[in-house]
């Protein structure tokens, strides 16, 4: 892309952004990857670093770093490009300029990255849909789940920043207006496969689609996923196909979390005839694909799957591969004691990914279930240095609450 007139009509008249909002960024940020060794480096100096990216931003000079790609096997296998913690600072500073706006224009129903939504919302949205459209399971209704082929590697770059210069020169009106639009240009334009570093073994990759990997992207396209920006624009790029369903078509059950969306009607050949309708209007509006294996359409007690947990009349519970994946990390954690005594980092690792699997079956029916894999999984070598907490939703590290208690009481005292 050719950079912005506007930017080089205004270089003696740059705007300036405020130190105080890249602190904030840095913030919150910070409260989210503190414990990476990228974020540790920069919270060294952090003063200083944030002095010399203020000063980087203001002047024109700012330039996104490196990142580091590797490949994540759970719950799906996908590759990640992790951004340089500097770059993450201005990945949020983006956002917070920006979601206030998103947020009035996007639909109540698209799930992803949104505070106050999420796959749990998602789940009781969808389960609500059907049970309105059926008027509480007394008539007919059909479920249309739909899906889009390698979603983050086909969104095209030119038209994303097209259409968000568009919407920033008529919603945002502060006066850092151009500082903004030249950040979202070098973030979007940025191609992290030119300049990264490669954790993962080349073996990992296999297996992995080509159409899953921003290596096989087309020129101008593919954002990388593992950047805060990367949803949030998703998210952007396909409000325009939200109020096409939800207002051109009338749809009035239909919901999205990135890439997977979900049409409930009383019509089933109504629903069938949408299909092409939407394989087009992606292709030709967003150059984008349907999946052509990931049609699914069935009347409403069939269940649908969607989002990690299985929606059926009057029942909610969670599918097999989020069961299976829960059990794999149980079985990666068991393994890690085996070799070595895991350190704090692995340690802390360990609360987050089981936290994060009981989190999400906290929703449902999954009591016996949890207490099952658990207790007959879990190596003694980590009930020795955790225990369950809130009715078997939330592992707690026992040293931490030992310590917690202590300057609790001294306080006290």
């Amino acid at each position: 892309m050719q950079q912005l007139s506007l930017f080089d009509a205004i270089a003696d008249l740059r705007p300036t952004l405020a130190l105080s909002e890249l602190f904030e960024a840095y913030f919150d940020c910070r409260s989210n990857k503190r414990n990476t060794l990228n974020a540790l480096a920069f919270e060294v100096d952090y003063e200083a670093n944030l002095l010399k990216l203020c000063a980087q931003i203001n002047d024109g000079s700012y330039q996104p770093g490196k990142s580091i790609a590797f490949i994540v096997n759970q719950p799906v296998k996908r590759e990640i490009f992790a951004a340089d913690f500097r770059d993450r600072v201005v990945h949020h500073l983006i956002v917070s300029k920006l979601n206030p706006l998103f947020e009035k224009t996007f639909i109540y129903d698209s799930y992803a990255c949104r505070t106050g939504k999420g796959t749990h919302l998602g789940i009781q949205r969808v389960d609500r849909f059907i049970r309105q459209c059926s008027q509480n399971y007394s008539t007919d209704c059909y479920v249309l789940k739909l899906d889009v082929k390698g979603f983050f590697m086909h969104i095209n770059k030119t038209l994303l920043f097209a259409e968000l210069q568009a919407f920033i020169e008529q919603k945002y009106l502060n006066t850092d207006k151009a500082l903004l639009l030249e950040l979202c240009q070098k973030i979007i334009d940025n191609d992290p496969t030119k300049n990264c570093t490669v954790k993962s073994k080349r073996s990992a990759w296999q297996g992995l689609p080509p159409d899953k990997s921003l290596f096989h992207s087309a020129t101008h396209c593919g954002l990388p996923i593992g950047n805060l920006t990367s949803q949030v624009f998703a998210n952007f790029y396909m409000n325009r196909f939200d109020h096409f369903i939800k207002h051109d078509l009338g749809i009035r059950y239909y919901g999205r979390y990135v890439d997977d969306f979900i049409l409930v009607h009383q019509d089933k050949a109504y629903l069938k005839s949408l299909i092409p309708l939407i394989k087009t209007t992606l292709q030709e509006q967003l150059q984008l694909t349907l999946h052509p294996n990931k049609i699914y359409l069935q009347h409403y007690s069939k269940g649908v799957q969607f989002l990690g947990a299985i929606i059926k009349p009057q029942r909610i519970y969670i599918a097999k591969r989020t069961q299976g994946n829960f059990y794999m990390a149980i079985e990666k954690h068991n393994a890690l004691v085996i070799e070595h005594k895991p350190s704090k980092e692995q340690q802390a690792a360990f609360l987050s990914s089981m936290n994060s699997y009981l989190g999400i079956m906290k929703h449902y029916k999954t009591h016996q279930l949890r207490k099952r894999m658990l207790f007959k999984n879990l190596s003694g070598w980590w009930w020795r240095r955790v225990y369950l907490s809130g009715g078997m939703t939330k592992f707690v590290l026992k040293e931490k609450s030992a310590a917690t208690k202590a300057g609790i009481f001294r306080f006290i005292r």
